[in-house]
C-alpha cells in the first residue's frame, strides 16, 4: 500500500527534536494561501479539525498529517513528500524560529497506485 504523504529523514529528525521539546505534534495544511498552503506543525490538538472540514492524509512517523478537505480533494492524485529546508516555519507552526522549516513537495502517483488508494476520509 502507498502513503498518501511520507517525509524525509531530515524531517522524520526535525519531528522528532520538536516531540522532544513539545510533547505530541500533529500536522495541519490547509492548502490556503500564505502560510495555509505549507505544512504547520502543532502540539497535539492544539489545531481543531473537524470531519467536515479536515481529512487525515497519514501519519509521517507517529504524528498524524491533516489537510483541509477541498485541498486534499483537488491533491488525491498525488502524494506528499514533506521535507526540510533552510528558513523560517510558518508563523504559528512550531519549527518557526530554529532556521529550518517544513516543505511538502508532491508527485503524482501511477494509474495502479491510485487504484489500491482508499477513498479520503
Amino acid at each position: 500500500m502507498v502513503d498518501r504523504v511520507v517525509a524525509t529523514p531530515k524531517a522524520l529528525r526535525l519531528i522528532s527534536r520538536l516531540a522532544v521539546e513539545h510533547g505530541p505534534l500533529m500536522f495541519h495544511q490547509s492548502g490556503g494561501c500564505c502560510d495555509g498552503a505549507t505544512p504547520m506543525c502543532f502540539k497535539q490538538g492544539e489545531m481543531p479539525v473537524t470531519e467536515t472540514t479536515d481529512v487525515l492524509l497519514g501519519r509521517i512517523g507517529e504524528v498524524p498529517y491533516y489537510m483541509g478537505r477541498s485541498a486534499a480533494e483537488f491533491w488525491a492524485n498525488t502524494q506528499l513528500i514533506v521535507d526540510v529546508v533552510p528558513g523560517d516555519g510558518g508563523t504559528f507552526s512550531l519549527e518557526q524560529g530554529s532556521g529550518e522549516c517544513f516543505h511538502a513537495t508532491a508527485r503524482l502517483f501511477t494509474d495502479a497506485e491510485i487504484a489500491a488508494l482508499p477513498p479520503l476520509g
